[in-house]
């Protein structure tokens, strides 16, 4: 999926990495920016990835077969902000001076609602803002036809996604590709 960020710029998703696909991926693509996101740990694909390609952290892809409809409260001193363009959603919670505290969103895929970009900026972290942006994303999914989820958790996301009802579906490895040294 192209995804024209700067170092991120297009990104590949595999679902099931034979380390001759991930030799193969790694052979044929060449563009710096380019990401990989292969459903396996990093001890299983990084042996096969080429020295240009660096591993990030540790990720996880989590699912829920049901999604809860829960009416999201937003806290005192914040305000829900729901909005859709081009078919994503995304649920901000807003300070009184319109600062982005927490944010996440998501995209329909069948009935499934995928979930991405799921943050809380620092200066608001442990107010319970990540779990009150989930409950936004999944009843806005619910109200649009979802009825499981999946995303992809850090490994600080995955302790809350297990709070909400979230599991483990597999590890997740991300790598890039780094520009060519000159």
């Amino acid at each position: 999926m192209d995804v024209g960020l700067p170092g991120h710029v297009t990104r590949h998703i595999v679902p099931a990495p034979t380390p001759e696909l991930v030799a193969g991926l790694t052979g044929a693509l060449t563009a710096p920016g380019t990401w990989l996101k292969l459903c396996a740990a990093a001890e299983e694909v990084a042996p096969v990835l080429s020295p240009s390609w660096t591993v990030q952290e540790q990720e996880f892809m989590m699912t829920t077969a049901t999604l809860p409809r829960i009416t999201p409260k937003a806290p005192s001193g914040y305000t829900l902000a729901i909005t859709t363009r081009a078919g994503v959603t995304v649920a901000r919670l807003l300070t009184d001076s319109g600062e982005v505290a927490a944010r996440g969103q998501f995209a329909l895929a069948g009935g499934a609602a995928v979930v991405d970009q799921v943050e809380t900026a620092a200066g608001h972290r442990r107010r319970g803002l990540g779990t009150v942006v989930m409950t936004a994303i999944a009843a806005a999914a619910v109200s649009r036809g979802a009825r499981s989820g999946v995303l992809v958790a850090t490994a600080e996301g995955q302790a809350l996604y297990e709070t909400l009802g979230w599991t483990l579906h597999t590890p997740m490895t991300a790598a890039v590709l780094a520009a060519a040294d000159n």
